[in-house]
């Protein structure tokens, strides 16, 4: 009998590569059988399970489905969000790599998970997205929407780097820095965590900007509304400075280059496990009071 006639069809996007991908694909598409739901996939899992006729490009899974199931690391579902179109669609992350702040469901909680949502017995975090985009001269040479943060640093050799930094076209300061974060809520415990960023509830409508390696130790992160335009330009002539979107993306920098970043208006339905309190996430991943 079929559930849930709001969430079908589902898709279902698996990292390949993961060990046991295989397996646990079958079991998945064996559940949304048996419960009487359709399922669709990208071209990559659908490779992996034999059922090409299933194949859909990722922009238009995401406008074919109800629900997308997302098996892999965070890397995985970044990817998957950056490359759908338009329409949110509600992502429900399983967790096959390490960490996992976004791919929240363990492995061996899925079916309880996916029962609770099939049953419509789950919560949404509607997660906001950034949109960037980069200026040469009067020329844009790269835009796209990203969910964690978009990264200017250099290679080991660069020299430090000089990074004029504007909201809503007021002057802030001139970084002098390895490189700097502008991330959101989301992406606050990624990269700009490592770089001595805050945690930024996922609720807050807010940007972080964290630079890496601050030449003065009073440049500190800054948070700042989701309201505001950021622009930064790159100052510096040094070599081997990129532009990084969502760790998965680089594009070469120079001297002059500007990078325009606000909110998009796209956001990301998060599915969440019901009941789930984000402290506890928190506590697990980053092992708050393990000894």
């Amino acid at each position: 009998m079929r559930l849930n006639l709001e969430l079908d069809p589902v898709g279902i996007v698996t990292k390949s590569r993961a060990a046991g991908a295989r397996e646990l694909l079958r079991k998945l598409t064996g559940l949304l059988r048996r419960r009487g739901m359709h399922y669709l996939c990208d071209p990559a899992t659908a490779k992996l399970l034999g059922e090409r006729g299933k194949s859909r490009t990722l922009p238009v899974l995401a406008g074919s489905v109800k629900l997308l199931v997302v098996l892999g690391g965070d890397g995985t579902l970044l990817g998957v969000a950056r490359n759908l179109s338009n329409r949110p669609v509600p992502m429900l992350g399983v967790n096959l790599g390490k960490l996992g702040f976004l791919t929240e469901t363990a492995l061996g909680d899925l079916e309880e998970v996916l029962a609770n949502v099939l049953e419509g017995r789950f919560d949404v975090e509607e997660r906001m997205m950034l949109q960037v985009q980069v200026l040469r001269g009067k020329k844009s040479i790269a835009s796209s929407t990203l969910l964690n943060d978009v990264v200017i640093n250099k290679s080991a050799l660069a020299r430090i780097l000089e990074m004029d930094v504007r909201i809503d076209g007021q002057f802030v300061a001139i970084y002098h820095a390895d490189g700097l974060i502008v991330a959101t809520p989301t992406g606050s415990t990624a990269y700009s965590l490592s770089a001595g960023g805050p945690i930024v509830l996922p609720g807050l409508k807010a940007f972080c900007i964290t630079p890496i390696c601050p030449h003065a130790l009073t440049n500190r992160p800054l948070v700042v509304p989701d309201s505001v335009t950021i622009q930064v330009t790159l100052e510096s002539e040094s070599p081997d400075v990129y532009c990084t979107m969502d760790g998965q993306i680089g594009l070469p920098l120079k001297a002059g280059d500007r990078l325009k970043v606000r909110r998009s208006g796209t956001t990301l339905p998060l599915i969440v496990p019901h009941p789930r309190n984000y402290f506890d996430v928190l506590r697990k991943k980053l092992r708050w009071g393990a000894r």
